[in-house]
């Protein structure tokens, strides 16, 4: 009797099942990062929102917006409520395809970013070996969207700002990239987890320490703090916007959806970036330095921990996020914007030569203890 299927040909149809069952698995964990990613950035975006309007009021001795919600605690849903609701214009001079592109390629890398910052103890996306180096390429592509959408508006105003924002990330590109490489040359990794958990296990000479990269890289952080506002377009170095002298610079044009993903991906930003200096001078989930969380296994470094070790890490490193976006907030109230001339000099005078002597210092320190 002739079997009903050969052995070889059975084995083909399980491997080929196999496949097809990973590649699915491959496409659903994708889908359900991109997810989690896309919850994350509009619900932490929206209560850095919420954090600017009422320490913006506070800090100025207002009230700010009250009427939405608790303590004015659904305005930024109000207004986005609004925004899908307002007529999308388009300049009839202006490029209208790169016009409508732009404040996409401005969101989506905002988005991406968040696919490899760690938020507690084996909470993240993915743990990428290269995972510095991933976070700073993905960060530089939003200016991208920026200048794209000064360019296409048909506005001189809005021209201004985007050549002023390409100006900014070719200045503060080199010090952001050496102060990160820098704590790279100290960690031994380029993966953020790695990152993290170099600064529960380093030694010096020989002796087991537990100690933030903000301590010995100081000043790295100060650079890398600085270069970061710039690349955000943050007060004091917002002149790609200058209300006061380019209307509201490279968004002039701009109204409704787009005008409002715009907004989305400045206060992204500032979480992602936020995040970034948590990850690589505070510790990342670490309340303490050489302090464990509740249930971590000291003798699997610091990312074995229960379930309510993982919460209380997932709430520290956002309640670090929280406390560095408050202090971009109180910049921005208390300091006057640079000039155009004065912002190009601190980075092509003072940061870069500053992080050159940072990294050679880091590298010498590594290399002797």
């Amino acid at each position: 009797m002739m079997p009903l299927l050969d052995v070889s040909v059975a084995e083909g149809l399980v491997a080929q099942s196999a496949s097809i069952l990973t590649l699915d698995n491959f496409w659903l964990s994708a889908l359900l990062k991109i997810l989690l990613c896309t919850v994350m950035l509009m619900v932490v975006s929206l209560v850095g929102g919420y954090l600017e309007h009422k320490a913006m009021g506070h800090l100025q001795n207002r009230t700010g917006p009250m009427e939405a919600g608790p303590h004015g605690s659904l305005q930024l849903v109000a207004d986005g409520i609004k925004f899908v609701q307002k007529e999308d214009i388009v300049p009839r001079a202006a490029d209208k395809l790169v016009f409508a592109v732009a404040p996409g390629v401005a969101l989506v890398p905002a988005l991406l970013g968040f696919l490899v910052i760690p938020i507690g103890p084996g909470v993240w996306a993915e743990d990428l070996e290269i995972g510095l180096f991933y976070a700073l390429a993905i960060g530089s592509i939003g200016v991208l969207g920026i200048l794209m959408g000064g360019w296409a508006s048909a506005n001189k105003f809005s021209l201004i700002g985007g050549i002023r924002a390409a100006a900014q990330l070719i200045a503060y590109e080199l010090p952001l990239i050496l102060a990160a490489a820098a704590v790279a040359v100290q960690a031994g990794s380029l993966s953020l987890v790695d990152i993290v958990e170099s600064q529960a296990t380093m030694s010096i000479f020989g002796t087991p320490v537990s100690m933030w990269f903000v301590f010995p890289q100081l000043l790295g952080f100060g650079i890398f703090v600085m270069a970061a506002l710039a690349e955000l377009s943050r007060p004091p170095f917002d002149m790609p916007i200058a209300d006061s002298e380019l209307v509201f610079g490279y968004m002039t044009e701009y109204t409704g959806i787009k005008f409002a993903m715009f907004l989305l991906t400045e206060y992204g930003g500032m979480i992602f970036m936020s995040g970034l200096i948590t990850v690589l001078y505070l510790g990342g989930w670490q309340a303490l330095p050489g302090v464990p969380l509740p249930g971590c296994e000291a003798a699997a470094g610091i990312s074995d921990c229960g379930v309510w070790g993982t919460l209380l890490g997932v709430g520290i490193t956002l309640g670090k996020i929280m406390a560095l976006v408050f202090f971009m907030v109180w910049l921005r109230v208390a300091y006057p914007r640079l000039r155009e001339d004065q912002l190009q000099k601190i980075s092509w005078l003072v940061l870069i030569p500053l992080s050159l002597v940072n990294i050679a210092i880091v590298a010498i320190g590594k290399v002797a203890l």
